[in-house]
């Protein structure tokens, strides 16, 4: 299934009505070409900020993976093209993250295969990043959706999924810094489906409670309609994980761990691993956001909450309308939903996209979770960023926004041109000529 990266953008606070409370423009301060990129196919580019410096990864036109360098203040990007290129699979997106010393680690385009991992020798040199082909030397020959995470200590964490869709774990390995060495972080996988099913995870993400938050769901085969019950854990260490009203867990989380599923979602009924999230509302109380079949057989999202002693479900859509998804590969997201966000009034929002109702963002009713305004195009983005340049038939444009941390108030932003995915399968010809990778400079507009 095509990963689908919802980015939570900041939003524009205005007086009093809704729809200008989540409303956000952006005009561009600047612009750069970095350079003609592969486009016969979507996967995930990656965008990082850590003042002073700038890291972009991509697959070029010949579809090699290149990562580039520069500092805020230049104008032009330095390159190192790395010993790896992509194929037809849109699971293989590049991932990146700076450790405590200032060396950049990159990960990527593994789908079940060995790893593939890349970091500096020497901080913030570029031509010091060189392949290390094992981080601790176990389960790390079916690799697939690697992701980093720095924790507010600054300690960089690797996670992944060993094994294959239906059959697989979670492992998590934190990086020490002075030893330049990986160990795991748990002694067990985090979640284990064992040889019978394998588990799609969301976060785990950082709460306003200060608690690490993750949802999952469970999948027994290849075939994405076979994904089932919604489920979620906490954690305060990542290390010691516990249920929604804190009984400690037994690590590793198994499908048959008690106290963690949300909702029971049988297979076959619309729960697909894109758009489930945890989020809040003004409580802190979390919120799994995941999209199933009414009782009509329709798609719809669903929004989760903890409330007392047990999780209350609400519906937050009511579309006509049912995504009949099967099979394996990489397919487009018809529909997807954001986390529940605060907005700073007091009001909670939920962006979404629905590919026969269009985008927008929903402000709910915090008792109901239902929506009171639905507001369109509520991030306004620069006509160029939105607008397709390609001639070439079917090609679609493609966004990553920043990953790192960029000055306040400011942004950044990569587009580049595509065609659909197309099942992790070779495209026939004709295919199109690479697209331009180009770096937008962004600033919020009051």
């Amino acid at each position: 299934m095509f990963a689908f990266f919802w980015t939570c953008l900041a939003v524009v606070w205005a007086a009093n009505a809704p729809c200008d409370l989540v409303t956000e423009k952006w005009e561009v301060l600047d612009a750069c070409d970095i350079g003609p990129v592969w486009a016969g196919h979507p996967v995930g580019f990656f965008l990082l900020t850590v003042p002073p410096y700038q890291y972009v990864a991509f697959y070029d036109a010949e579809r090699q993976m290149v990562v580039g360098q520069r500092k805020l203040d230049e104008s032009h990007f330095r390159f190192k093209k790395l010993p790896t290129s992509v194929g037809w699979d849109s699971h293989n997106s590049i991932v990146m993250a700076v450790d405590k010393r200032g060396c950049l680690h990159v990960s990527g385009n593994m789908h079940v295969t060995p790893l593939i991992y890349f970091r500096m020798t020497a901080p913030h040199d570029l031509h010091s990043l060189i392949p290390v082909h094992k981080m601790v030397g176990e389960n790390e020959d079916r690799v697939t959706y690697p992701h980093f995470i720095t924790t507010p200590d600054g300690s960089l964490i690797f996670y992944y999924r060993d094994g294959a869709s239906g059959r697989g774990r979670q492992l998590f390995n934190i990086y020490d810094a002075e030893s330049q060495s990986w160990r795991r972080l748990l002694p067990v996988p985090l979640l284990d489906g064992g040889e019978e099913m394998s588990a799609y995870p969301s976060g785990p993400i950082l709460g306003p409670d200060g608690l690490w938050h993750l949802c999952w769901m469970w999948r027994d085969t290849p075939d994405c309609s076979t994904n089932h019950d919604i489920s979620y854990a906490q954690s305060r260490d990542l290390v010691h994980w516990e249920t929604v009203d804190g009984t400690p867990l037994t690590l590793p989380i198994t499908p048959a761990t008690p106290g963690v599923i949300v909702d029971p979602v049988p297979v076959k009924l619309g729960l697909i691993n894109v758009g489930h999230h945890v989020g809040f509302d003004t409580q802190h109380r979390p919120i799994v956001t995941y999209h199933k079949y009414d009782q009509s057989g329709r798609s719809q999202i669903y929004n989760a909450r903890w409330e007392k002693d047990h999780w209350v479900i609400y519906q937050t859509s009511d579309w006509d309308y049912r995504w009949e998804f099967s099979g394996g590969g990489s397919i487009g997201a018809e529909i997807t939903a954001g986390p529940v966000q605060i907005v700073k009034a007091g009001y909670l929002c939920q962006r979404f996209s629905h590919s026969q109702y269009g985008s927008g963002t929903w402000v709910l009713d915090e008792k109901t979770l239902r929506p009171m305004d639905t507001c369109r195009h509520t991030v306004r983005l620069p006509a160029e960023m939105t607008r397709r340049e390609s001639e070439f038939p079917g090609m679609e444009v493609r966004l990553a926004w920043d990953s790192g941390h960029p000055p306040e108030g400011d942004t950044y932003v990569l587009k580049w041109e595509t065609l659909p995915p197309h099942r992790d399968r070779p495209r026939p010809g004709p295919l199109p000529p690479p697209s331009t990778l180009r770096l937008y400079h962004l600033r919020r507009v009051p």
